[in-house]
């Protein structure tokens, strides 16, 4: 399978260049005024209009070409196994990630760090001042 889709997207690239190639080289629909007033068209290698036969016929077979390997490849990019119970993505249930076992802070957070370096224990939060009731003094 893989072999026929490396030839597929080589065909490809093939006729796109090629297509390329032809469209560049081809005569614009004003170059025919000008070849019938002298302008060298009528020298060229096929002829005053056997070019434009020849090109255009080149350059439909390479769009073809290139029109049918891209049909391929999206066919072989969509056939993919279908699963046995098949519905909707969203009757599928949903993947969930692990839940973390504690939080956890400063080197603790880098991968493989927490293993192998043992944090020293926090010391004790300092106790807070009193402040609104229990900042007024007592009898």
């Amino acid at each position: 399978m893989n072999l026929i889709l490396n030839v597929v997207v080589v065909l490809q690239i093939l006729a796109a260049l090629v297509m390329i190639g032809l469209v560049l080289i081809q005569h614009g629909k004003g170059a025919d005024m000008g070849a019938s007033f002298g302008s060298g068209a009528s020298g060229s290698l096929f002829g005053a209009t056997g070019s434009a036969n020849f090109m255009s016929r080149s350059t439909a077979v390479c769009a073809a070409i290139f029109f049918a390997c891209t049909l391929a490849l999206a066919y072989y990019a969509n056939d993919r196994a279908r699963p046995a119970t098949g519905g909707s993505v969203l009757d599928r249930p949903a993947i969930t990630a692990p839940a973390a076992s504690a939080a956890l802070t400063g080197a603790a957070q880098i991968p493989g760090a927490a293993s192998a370096v043992a944090l020293p224990a926090a010391p004790p939060a300092p106790a807070a001042a009193a402040s609104g009731a229990g900042a007024v003094p007592t009898k």
